[in-house]
């Protein structure tokens, strides 16, 4: 029997840079997916997840579209690590995981990397953790039908206690980032929402798509390429809808180099700010926030917090916040009283942390 599993992740600043070229600084969650895989000679893969009712059968020869649903996750590893030319085996998959699902946090990454280690210890391969990002992207990319850029999984990979990491997306270098706020009596808390979200439906891919048009009208590959011109270089894109996305991936890549110097300072006032200022971008430039989180984001700001922001792909999902540890209780029921005020469910509060990557056990 192998066992393998992978976290979840917080992206701490860095939103929708990465398919951009650009830079981002996540942090791996103690929340996990975890997999055991009993192989055998079959040509089936029997997988049962403790958030289905119903086992999913996955012939080693699918292809995209063959599977759908969380099984389409599963499937997908399958089929790209055949297709990238690795040996794949059948046998009985049981999966179990903490991670919240729909949240923002990364549920379809960890779940894409756990399968993944799993099924290369099975047929006795190692693959270099770029390249296992790489396969777990293109599960989700041209599986699944995720337009998503390559950070979820770089993220669940490389992870590291009481560590971020900076993540260049123009050279897919990662670079480790000492995080650890709590030595300096500032708690990293996480409000879940409970609004759910989606990457397969259409805004996100509008988002990248008009990324992609700015750059196009710039005469470059990526919006990376224009990086050191400074915001003034978008006076050069017609549509204001395209040249507003694109100001902010611009200034978000500045956020997230000033986040890592505050870190380096031990600035968490200085952090929380950055946080804040991300959140205002996306949802005035990107407008990929809620009335929901931006509720919760400000309110987590009006009860103490030095900022807060939303996290992951947006539509939904989870705010964090970097609060002072004396006020985390308070901030935590602030939040709680404005949302259900306001008509929403209670979100779920929790101190969060940055832990290890994937990895056998």
């Amino acid at each position: 029997m192998i066992a393998h599993s992978a976290p979840g992740r917080v992206n701490l600043i860095g939103e929708h840079t990465d398919y951009n070229g650009g830079f981002a600084l996540p942090i791996a969650l103690p929340q996990r997916t975890s997999v055991t895989f009993d192989p055998d000679d079959s040509e089936l893969l029997t997988a049962v997840s403790d958030h289905a009712d119903e086992p999913v059968c996955i012939p080693l020869d699918t292809t995209p579209g063959g599977v759908t649903g969380w099984g389409g996750y599963v499937a997908g590893v399958v089929w790209a690590l055949r297709s990238n030319g690795f040996p794949v085996r059948g046998g009985a998959m049981s999966i179990s995981s903490d991670v919240p699902i729909g949240s923002g946090l990364s549920s379809s990454a960890a779940l894409e990397c756990a399968v993944l280690g799993a099924l290369a210890s099975a047929s006795g391969v190692q693959i270099d953790l770029i390249e296992q990002a790489r396969i777990g992207q293109r599960a989700e990319n041209d599986y699944v039908g995720a337009p998503t850029g390559l950070l979820d999984q770089l993220a669940s990979l490389f992870g590291e206690v009481a560590g971020a990491m900076l993540i260049d997306f123009r050279d897919t270098a990662v670079h480790p980032v000492p995080f650890d706020p709590d030595a300096s009596g500032v708690t990293l808390l996480l409000f879940d929402s409970g609004q759910r979200h989606g990457h397969v439906g259409g805004e996100y891919a509008a988002r990248r798509a008009s990324c992609e048009r700015a750059a196009a009208e710039l005469g470059v590959a990526s919006l990376r390429e224009v990086q050191h011109l400074g915001v003034e270089v978008l006076d050069g894109v017609a549509d204001p809808v395209d040249a507003r996305r694109a100001r902010h991936v611009l200034t978000e890549n500045e956020r997230v180099l000033d986040f890592v110097a505050a870190c380096a300072e031990l600035d968490f006032a200085a952090a929380g700010k950055l946080f804040t200022a991300s959140h205002a971008s996306m949802r005035d430039d990107f407008e990929i926030t809620t009335e929901h989180i931006d509720l919760i984001a400000d309110a987590a700001v009006a009860a103490g917090a030095l900022g807060a922001r939303m996290t992951g792909g947006g539509f939904g999902g989870a705010v964090i916040a970097l609060v002072p540890t004396e006020l985390t209780l308070k901030a935590g029921d602030a939040v709680r009283a404005a949302v259900t005020a306001a008509g929403y469910g209670e979100p779920e509060v929790s101190r969060v942390f940055a832990a290890r990557g994937a990895g056998a056990g």
